[in-house]
């Protein structure tokens, strides 16, 4: 490729998917987007199908399994709120952040996953406080620049509420616009989570999802404005994606009281105090990892294993398919899991001892009326990837992608190499 843009915006809408493009077309912004862009509209997530280990893939062009996000949150069955992936120290390979800033590219990088103390220059943190005595401003702005998110806050910080929706994007959105005018960066990666939170709470086909994509619509066109005002949009490349797509879920699934009742783990004063083996949750999937004084042991593997296959086969749980190690690391997910555990339809894992099985309506702390973690099959669940203006052909692409295309297809683009990734570039798009 001959020519590369001076200038890249990856926008990345959270939880919308290939379902969602005939309504999208219908709005004024994505429609004029689309009409004259590449598209691939067949793009499977990754296993699990869930926002970190996904981001993470488009950032480095790497399945989970090699890229080490395998999961959005740690292994800390002893925690009741595990902490987030959210520092870039648990990304085992390079970057496009990092390659971009060998070619002297300045970067981005508002509310996307995995980019605290990355070094990004302008960057806010995707982070959950899941400490008591943590505040979410100053954990922020100890993850990433301290005066350029102060300086946001300071300007921004009436549009936030917490994390709720959609106040967060809102404050994002007034972020990466005064980005783009005063800091003018080369590449810059943006993550908005609107829809990803209404659907989670209302559902895949809720009214309050619909608005979120017509909110979307419109900071769309905002974010291009900007981009117009401030550059050459003949040497810009825009670049717009999802990670996942949602299912409408009604009943809970709770491995771990499984495993309570079978000596497993135990729990005193609400707290797990001792393991053998835990299950945790990745929504739509399960991990069941081995502690590792068992990891060894042959019966304790095959009393798990029979335990598993005894649970999958219950009409009253929701296991629809057990993956062993080998099988779950070949789907990408993690290698050092005993086994993952699939979802039926209309099922999503928690990590509750206490009761096995729940309704999503009597569900308090975790109730999601939709989610993800999936494994990435069919259509109905794929999302899309698209691309417009310096370096890219209008073309729509009918095969199926994955995510880490998308991360080696990125750094072709801007003449990068992510060294060993997994992907493979998806040259019909590009000049």
């Amino acid at each position: 490729m001959n020519e590369h843009p001076k200038r890249v915006m990856i926008i990345s809408f959270d939880a919308v998917g290939r379902e969602d493009l005939p309504f999208l077309r219908t709005l004024p912004h994505f429609g004029a987007f689309f009409e004259d862009a590449a598209l691939c509209p067949h793009v499977d997530s990754v296993y699990p199908s869930i926002t970190y280990p996904a981001h993470t893939s488009i950032l480095t062009g790497r399945m989970p399994k090699n890229h080490g996000v395998v999961n959005n949150t740690r292994l800390q069955p002893k925690r009741e709120r595990p902490d987030w992936l959210f520092q870039r120290k648990y990304i085992r390979s390079t970057t496009l952040w990092e390659e971009a800033r060998k070619k002297g590219l300045r970067t981005a990088a508002l509310l996307w996953p995995a980019a605290g103390r990355s070094g990004v220059p302008y960057a806010v943190p995707e982070i959950m406080v899941t400490r008591r005595w943590q505040n979410q401003i100053v954990t922020n702005a100890l993850n990433g620049p301290i005066r350029y998110q102060l300086e946001l806050n300071r300007r921004f910080g009436y549009l936030r509420d917490g994390i709720r929706q959609p106040a967060l994007d809102d404050f994002i959105q007034a972020c990466a616009l005064y980005t783009i005018r005063k800091y003018g960066p080369d590449l810059f990666f943006l993550h908005l989570t609107d829809v990803d939170t209404n659907r989670h709470l209302y559902g895949v086909h809720h009214e309050k999802a619909t608005a979120a994509l017509r909110r979307h619509d419109a900071r769309l066109g905002e974010l291009l404005e900007a981009l117009s005002e401030t550059g050459d949009m003949k040497e810009t490349a825009v670049i717009l994606l999802g990670d996942h797509y949602q299912k409408d879920a009604e009943r809970i699934a709770c491995v771990n009281a499984v495993f309570r009742k079978a000596g497993l783990l135990t729990a005193e004063n609400g707290r797990l105090k001792r393991w053998k083996a835990v299950a945790k949750n990745c929504d739509g999937s399960c991990y069941v990892y081995l502690h590792r004084k068992y990891r060894k042991d042959e019966k304790m593997q095959e009393f798990l294993r029979e335990l598993l296959r005894e649970l999958a086969e219950r009409e009253d749980f929701g296991i629809a398919h057990i993956f062993p190690s080998e099988e779950a690391a070949a789907l990408g997910a993690d290698p050092a899991c005993f086994a993952m555990l699939e979802a039926k339809e209309g099922w999503y894992f928690l990590d509750d001892w206490e009761t096995e099985t729940e309704n999503v309506e009597e569900e308090r702390r975790h109730k999601m009326r939709a989610t993800h973690g999936y494994l990435p099959e069919g259509e109905a669940y794929q999302t899309f990837f698209a691309a417009k203006g310096c370096g890219i052909r209008p073309v729509t692409v009918e095969r199926t992608v994955k995510l880490w295309d998308e991360g080696v297809t990125l750094a072709a683009l801007l003449g990068l190499d992510l060294g060993n990734a997994d992907g493979t570039v998806i040259d019909e798009i590009l000049a």
